[in-house]
């Protein structure tokens, strides 16, 4: 014990105390020497910083499952269970010496403390609770004391989704890790994860991805309280439980200082807490953390390390023995003594193991660490085989090793089965260190050193992969750093910002990436606010100096620039000045905002001006004379399209100078509607029924885009003059659209107006006109469907026949007329007779006064309408019904007006406007003698009287020629024949 002392110093502290470092400086100054550290991934990371200062070839690695050495090293760096024990090195550092109290590895640090020194100088480096321990043992030894460089705080009770940056929660099992690492991904970004499981390629990966600020959160196991230098500013445990190796325990304070320790780096402070559902510390425990004020170590765990393999149960006895000293216990057995034990149960083995060597061999394959563990004896039965191996063959055969490494070479799978492959290939990783226990170590060195940086690459990947959102990660660090963000936009609007997809621009809007969840989007928003703020102003600048052609209306009103929509249309007060509402995000403000507000609001103005200008036209008017702007204001309140029948009155009571004034306005006025040609063209009805969707039209279930895609193309823009009548569309909205629902089907205006004249053309005609006889024409007070009418409408017989009579037409059957001679046809109606004689009645419920007129046959002075204006198309267009449409019709018209075989013809004339009202004289009957109906009889005063042989004198000759049998009729051939049977018989 006199010897244990010399040049030994104990440097104890907290954690954050800088005693590796200065390790390392004292490890330097030295001509040679060794430092053991208690993880592998603390060595490696120590090894890189001697490596800077010294060089490569000046330093050497040891561990049990990596060996890096130079041919001449004068430092060496190594896992404490891995320090060569035959090194005479002038400096010696001892890491962690608090470990020397732990059950499991205990023994090996307490064994380092005890019989291992450098010539010159021994450091060891630890917690503050080994100074009693130290102290009884090493008698003399010098210990100096080093305060924490930052403070730590106890920050209470958080839940895992409102942990601060820069926090490391830590758990005991690898499903809570897991978990906890899943729930931070969703809603913070992503977490790194160390765990004991971990190659440390692996775990070297995960670190660095926390250290690069890749993300914000480190999940782990009490792995990071073992030296690992992390910029940890906050450690939340979300465990206080943990197994040992033999039961589950809680922490002690001394342990949990040692984790919560890890927060704060250098002078910068730290903070630890719980979360997840750990209770809160009690004030006591906290505070004690908080001062790093634990209980002294009481006795070091302890083995022999005079080891007798002489024989089997010399081992044993040996392995088994007691300490010598007070402070020391001996360590419970380990899985080495119990791998040991089970295999000298064997046998086989009991024979091999015969001698000093067989012995030996025996236990230095017993000491081969399980990292697979599956089992106690599986892992027995694997030693075994080794020994086997080298007792029979001095090594383990090749063939064999290679085997069971190519059952390691998948990279594929999930993160259990990477990680299992892991611990099988570091198994032989640990065999092919050993430099006796195969033929060609070197090699195998290599082989195994390779299969497990693939291992733990693909494991890394992985880990990324399912709790790291890569892009949030890099987005967070970026916007932490506060520089200028590196945006692209493709010419589809796809933002990527410091290589991330992020979301699209559209115009004036971001939309993250849908593939984003809540937590993702926050994230994204916050780098397309910063790095789209610039985009933004120049989009703004170019659209506020852009062309007309540059702007569009789409099919539900929005208003698209370039392609990208920016705004869409709002109903205002005014059905034809629409107010417009930007679609931009907060980025566009203040000034700009208002002049890309003033661009659209033009834009707007002058499409809807310019397309529907005669109504802007009538309403700003002011030529118009008070008794003209009424019917005027109507026309733009209805878009240009009027029924004439509700406004009779008002239109009888126009004079011409009037009318003439509204004509200049491209009015025409119908036989049924007051309307404007010029406004039933596609783009004006198109917008027209828009705006009146986008105003009114929530109560009728039509809104703007239906009207574009579906209304439009089907009705205004198909070229069909009429179509079958839908039933749930109102009928305010086929007006809107230029057509009128007569029956089952509905018709174009215009083309409803062209018909009106046709008929009126059929019964007006008179012989002595010197024009040809048009279509239909029967008696000049009737008229027939002729193929003219159904060709116009595009439709056949049985569906003219339902628009005549929801037109008010009376449909008759009667006699054809015999060709009237000149003095029987009369004369051409004058003025006079005109302005006595009754409509066309083609109106239903009633048509107005001119429609009376206009239909029967006054001249166009005297009705106020042009003949020319009567016969135009709508807006100049032509009818676009098909060549084979109006055959079609025109054959079905022509099939329905032959003979039904009783001699008699159907024919229409004007329905009755009133129940008072007589029907107006036929023309060619006597002017004062009362008109006689379809049947020959008259229609008012005395019934007409008759002689007992035949009409009365002054019947007419149609009554006449009707009351005589038709010789060609089947009645006739019927009395014909039974004339025949009669006189037969």
């Amino acid at each position: 014990m006199a010897e244990r002392a010399r040049g030994v110093t104990a440097v104890l502290g907290p954690t954050n105390t800088g005693k590796t470092h200065y390790a390392i400086e004292r490890l330097v100054a030295h001509p040679s020497g060794i430092i053991g550290l208690p993880l592998r991934l603390l060595a490696r990371e120590v090894y890189a910083k001697v490596v800077e200062r010294v060089g490569e070839d000046a330093v050497a690695l040891i561990t049990g499952e990596e060996k890096i050495k130079p041919a001449n090293p004068r430092f060496w760096v190594a896992t404490v269970e891995a320090m060569p024990l035959d090194l005479d090195v002038s400096f010696m550092a001892i890491d962690e010496v608090q470990l020397a109290a732990d059950l499991e590895r205990g023994h090996v640090f307490t064994d380092r403390i005890l019989n291992r020194r450098g010539r010159d100088e021994t450091l060891l480096l630890g917690s503050d609770t080994m100074r009693p321990i130290l102290e009884r043992l090493i008698p003399g030894i010098m210990v100096t004391t080093r305060p924490r460089l930052s403070q730590l705080t106890y920050a209470g009770a958080r839940k895992i989704t409102r942990l601060p940056p820069r926090s490391a929660a830590v758990a005991f099992s690898a499903e809570d890790v897991y978990a906890i690492a899943e729930l931070i991904r969703r809603q913070r970004g992503g977490a790194a994860v160390v765990l004991g499981a971990l190659s440390p390629r692996t775990r070297n990966a995960q670190v660095g991805l926390y250290q690069a600020g890749d993300v914000d959160f480190l999940v782990a196991t009490d792995a990071i309280g073992m030296g690992l230098n992390l910029d940890v500013d906050h450690v939340s445990f979300a465990g206080v439980r943990k197994f040992d190796g033999f039961q589950f325990r809680h922490l002690n304070l001394a342990e949990m200082g040692q984790i919560a320790g890890r927060a704060g780096r250098y002078k910068r402070d730290g903070t630890f807490g719980v979360t997840g559902r750990v209770n809160e510390l009690e004030s006591e425990a906290a505070a004690r953390i908080e001062a790093q004020d634990f209980p002294p170590v009481q006795v070091l765990q302890w083995r022999s390390s005079s080891i007798d393999t002489s024989s089997l149960e010399a081992l044993q006895a040996s392995l088994a023995a007691m300490p010598g000293e007070d402070g020391l216990t001996r360590a419970p057995a380990g899985e080495d003594i119990q791998t040991l034990e089970m295999a000298a149960r064997e046998p086989e083995v009991r024979d091999m193991a015969c001698d000093r060597s067989g012995v030996a061999r025996l236990w230095d394959l017993a000491q081969l660490p399980d990292y697979r563990k599956i089992a106690p004896a599986h892992h027995a039965d694997m030693i075994l085989t080794l020994y086997r191996f080298m007792m029979r063959e001095g090594c383990i055969p090749e063939d064999w090793i290679a085997a069971q490494i190519r059952t390691c070479e998948r990279t594929d799978g999930d993160i259990d089965t990477l990680a299992a492959r892991i611990a099988h290939i570091r198994t032989w990783t640990y065999v092919a260190n050993r430099p006796d226990w195969l033929e060609n170590p070197v090699s195998w060195q290599g082989a195994t050193r390779e299969t497990e940086d693939r291992l733990s690459d693909a494991l890394h990947e992985r880990l990324t992969q399912r709790f790291v959102d890569r892009r949030t990660s890099v987005l967070t660090r970026r916007l932490r750093e506060k520089t200028v963000l590196d945006a692209e936009i493709d010419p589809d609007g796809q933002v990527t910002v410091e290589g991330q997809h992020i979301g699209r621009l559209d115009g004036f809007r971001f939309t993250p990436d849908d593939a984003a969840d809540a937590s993702q989007t926050k994230a994204l928003r916050a780098a397309a606010d910063r790095a789209l703020a610039g985009e933004i102003e120049r989009r703004a600048a170019a659209l506020t100096e852009s062309p007309a052609d540059n702007f569009a209306f789409q099919p539900d009103l929005s208003l698209s620039w370039k392609g990208a929509i920016v705004a869409r249309l709002i109903a205002g007060d005014d059905l034809l000045k629409p107010r417009i509402g930007l679609i931009a995000d907060e980025q566009l403000t203040g000034a700009t905002r208002d002049k890309v507000q003033e661009r659209l609001e033009r834009y707007v103005a002058m499409m809807v001006t310019t397309t529907l200008q005669p109504l802007f036209d009538m309403q700003q008017g002011a030529e118009l004379p008070a008794s003209v702007r009424g019917l005027a204001f109507r026309l733009v309140e209805n878009l240009g399209i009027l029924e004439r029948a509700p406004i009779a009155d008002e239109i009888k009571a126009l004079e011409q100078d009037d009318r003439a004034r509204l004509r200049k306005h491209g009015v025409r006025f119908g036989a049924f509607h007051i309307f404007v040609p010029a406004l039933l063209k596609p783009g004006p009805r198109k917008l027209a029924a828009q705006l009146w969707a986008l105003h009114d039209g929530g109560a009728a279930g039509v809104g703007p885009q239906e009207i574009e895609e579906r209304l439009v193309p089907e009705l205004v823009a198909s070229g069909r003059t009429s179509v079958p009548r839908e039933a749930a569309l109102p009928d305010v909205v086929y007006a809107l659209l230029g057509f009128k629902p007569v029956g089952k089907r509905v018709v174009r205006i215009d083309i409803l107006e062209r018909l009106g004249d046709t008929i009126r053309d059929a019964m007006s005609w008179r012989p002595l006109s010197g024009s040809p006889q048009p279509e239909g024409f029967v008696d000049g007070g009737t008229f027939r469907v002729a193929p003219n009418m159904t060709s116009l409408l595009g439709c056949g017989h049985e569906d003219m026949a339902e628009v005549l009579a929801a037109l008010g037409f009376r449909k008759d059957r009667r006699a054809p007329p015999e060709p009237q001679t000149n003095e029987e046809a009369g004369k051409p109606e004058t003025a006079e007779t005109a302005s006595e004689a009754g409509p066309i009645d083609a109106a239903p419920e009633g048509a107005p006064a001119e429609t009376v007129a206009t239909q029967s046959g006054t001249t166009p002075a005297q009705s106020g309408d042009s003949k020319a204006d009567a016969e135009t198309p709508a807006a100049g267009e032509e009818d676009n019904v098909s060549a084979a449409q109006a055959d079609e019709a025109g054959a079905s018209a022509d099939a329905a007006g032959d003979d039904a075989g009783d001699g008699l013809i159907e024919v229409w004339r004007p329905g009755r406007r009133d129940g008072g009202r007589r029907e107006r004289p036929r023309h060619g009957a006597p002017r004062g003698r009362k008109a006689k109906s379809s049947n020959g009889s008259k229609t008012a005063g005395a019934p007409a009287k008759q002689g007992k042989t035949g009409p009365r004198k002054g019947a007419d000759k149609a009554s006449q020629r009707k009351r005589q049998p038709d010789p060609d009729s089947p009645f006739a051939k019927l009395a014909d024949l039974k004339r025949e049977l009669e006189g037969g018989s």
